[in-house]
């Protein structure tokens, strides 16, 4: 059996302290600076201490992924009866996934998918584009969209026809305001289902935007264009002004006249 069971889940979408010493001190004063440096010194240790301590509580609280050589090279000893039990066993951790994201227990969800990803063989590329995708749904839900998009990208790379992960990559780069990308994969989604009302919209809509934001990008462009010209032309006597920027409407390119203003 290469799928695992239970299919997809729905969508949910040491400071350093510095001292400037000026001048002299006397003795009693130098004392007592150097008795300050100290403290501060030892406060901004225990403060790199307190760091650290909650950093390593933070690596801690979500397993790592095992590269897919590293899991290779783990599995390749081994026959196809222990790598079909280590896929059930990857099929238990992401069931076990399932009901901690049914519950909203993302992060927990999270460290099960990863250890379903760090223990299921490469051969079941299904099994695996589900655990991608399902992970990619509770980063969703933890706000950690960059993770999520690719997490949604491995899924897509096993399984280019994965809709669901296809329709969490396409939300995703909507609201990261990646539209070019977004659209991409709307487009995708209506070839594999042209009935998808979210793909359809967005298929009529995001062309729109996508070029209302690009205007707008361009216009910010010259602004900062300008701002620099005038600098550079300020020694001369001249500034943007004294240029016309002018649109061919057929090309689309621009030209550039001088006109003389005084």
């Amino acid at each position: 059996m290469d799928s695992c069971s239970g299919g997809d889940i729905d969508n949910h979408d040491v400071n350093k302290t510095k001292s400037n010493v000026d001048g002299e001190f006397a003795m009693e004063d130098f004392k007592e600076s150097l008795l300050n440096c100290e403290e501060q010194i030892n406060s901004a240790g225990n403060e790199s201490d307190e760091e650290y301590s909650d950093a390593k509580d933070v690596c801690s609280d979500e397993e790592l992924d095992m590269d897919e050589e590293s899991i290779a090279d783990s599995h390749k000893d081994l026959s196809d009866d222990q790598l079909e039990k280590l896929k059930d066993e990857a099929v238990a951790l992401k069931n076990k996934g399932n009901d901690c994201f049914k519950n909203a227990d993302y992060k927990e969800a999270v460290n099960l998918y990863t250890q379903a990803l760090n223990t299921c063989p490469l051969k079941y590329q299904n099994d695996r584009s589900i655990l991608y995708a399902n992970r990619a749904a509770a980063r969703i839900s933890l706000d950690k969209k960059e993770e999520a998009v690719l997490d949604c990208n491995k899924a897509i790379e096993l399984n280019p026809n994965y809709l669901k992960a296809l329709i969490r990559r396409a939300q995703l780069h909507k609201k990261m305001d990646n539209l070019e990308r977004a659209l991409e994969d709307y487009q995708k989604i209506v070839e594999l289902d042209r009935n998808n009302a979210e793909a359809r919209a967005a298929c009529a809509t995001l062309p729109a935007e996508i070029n209302e934001k690009n205007e707008k990008l361009k216009q910010e462009m010259f602004g900062k264009l300008k701002e620099l010209g005038n600098i550079c032309l300020k020694p001369f006597g001249l500034s943007t002004e004294n240029f016309k920027v002018v649109q061919d409407p057929n090309s689309g390119g621009y030209s550039i006249n001088f006109q003389n203003n005084t």
